[in-house]
């Protein structure tokens, strides 16, 4: 078969003056993307590169392709970039591998998405959502539980998620939204802190989904709240432990199976998902968010070190990426 890879390189992505130093953060390097392709030769595929933008525009009209396999986030700020490529895809009756437009589009929006899982009976913390410095100074904080989460809404692979989002008073809260109102040119969002642990799950599949793995996120240093922060993903040789199977109560590990069954369900999701929980200390997995195009770099993406820490291989991982996503597609199948 032949298989396009469309995707987005860091390098590929030009940017203005005045964005922050995690703009890139999101897209893929050349040693993901060659990763990718070796493990879908190894199945016997042909690789076709796309590439993503424009680039992916050209060179999808002109090279035949049987089926694409998509890790392109899309460009821009727009809380529906990454539907960009799957959408194209659509337009042309090309079938491709991961969640459709929609599903993509409404998971990258934080608040929507906590507001569509809370309907399917999985906890979340409160939140709120805000678009400008006189919204956060007119709002009523009194019953608000501090301290207090700040990112940004339409943001992912932890953009904007640092130590220092960690607000203690009303004070801190609005200085610290009002630079990422700045930063990152849209809605911030102020969440509730759940202090506890912190969990990552993966799931693989479609009719029926199943867990590859649940996996705890442990400090090396235990002696300050831990935030799974940007900086803490740019170094996590040295800052944190990954505990998987996540050795955790046998209740509590149910609830996170259920609670990560009924979102994926809810939100339409497909072939291969991301879901992050808080645990509360009274055992209450708190939904923070979702990402159904997780990063698969072999080398520090949660996904893939869920898998290797599971006795599979980067490529057995990909190859199940890629068998689950063609199942949905009779006529790839019998190519």
């Amino acid at each position: 078969m032949i298989v396009g890879l469309s995707y987005d390189l860091k390098e590929d992505v030009s940017l203005g003056t005045g964005w922050p130093d995690d703009a890139l953060e999101e897209y893929d390097s050349k040693e993901t993307v060659e990763a990718i392709a070796h493990a879908l030769e190894v199945q016997g595929h042909s690789v076709v590169f796309l590439g993503g933008g424009r680039e992916f525009l050209t060179s999808i009209q002109r090279q035949r392709v049987d089926f694409v396999f998509n890790i392109a986030e899309g460009l821009g700020n727009r809380r529906s970039r990454e539907a960009q490529v799957p959408s194209v895809l659509e337009m042309l009756d090309i079938p491709y591998s991961g969640s459709d437009p929609q599903c993509l589009a409404i998971c990258l929006d934080k608040p929507l998405t906590k507001k569509l899982v809370a309907t399917a009976g999985v906890a979340t913390p409160r939140w709120r959502v805000f678009t400008d410095v006189a919204q956060l100074k007119e709002e009523n904080w009194d019953g608000f539980p501090f301290p207090v989460f700040v990112k940004p809404s339409h943001e992912g692979s932890s953009k904007g998620i640092r130590y220092r989002c960690q607000a203690q008073n009303v004070r801190q809260t609005i200085e610290l939204a009002a630079e990422l109102l700045s930063s990152y040119q849209q809605p911030v969002m102020v969440e509730e802190y759940i202090n506890g642990d912190e969990i990552t799950v993966g799931i693989l599949g479609n009719s029926p989904p199943r867990i590859l793995g649940v996996m705890r996120i442990l400090p090396r240093d235990r002696g300050t709240d831990f935030i799974y922060s940007l900086e803490v993903k740019r170094g996590w040789e040295n800052l944190v432990e990954y505990e998987c199977p996540a050795r955790l109560n046998p209740g509590v590990l149910k609830k996170i199976v259920k609670s990560s069954m009924s979102a994926f369900k809810v939100l339409g999701c497909r072939d291969i998902v991301r879901i992050d929980f808080r645990v509360s200390s009274s055992g209450v997995p708190y939904f923070l968010e979702i990402n159904p195009l997780p990063g698969l770099s072999p080398y520090n993406s949660d996904v893939p070190i869920i898998a290797s820490k599971s006795g599979w291989t980067y490529d057995d991982l990909i190859a199940a990426i890629m068998d689950t996503a063609l199942q949905r597609y009779t006529s790839c199948i019998l190519q």
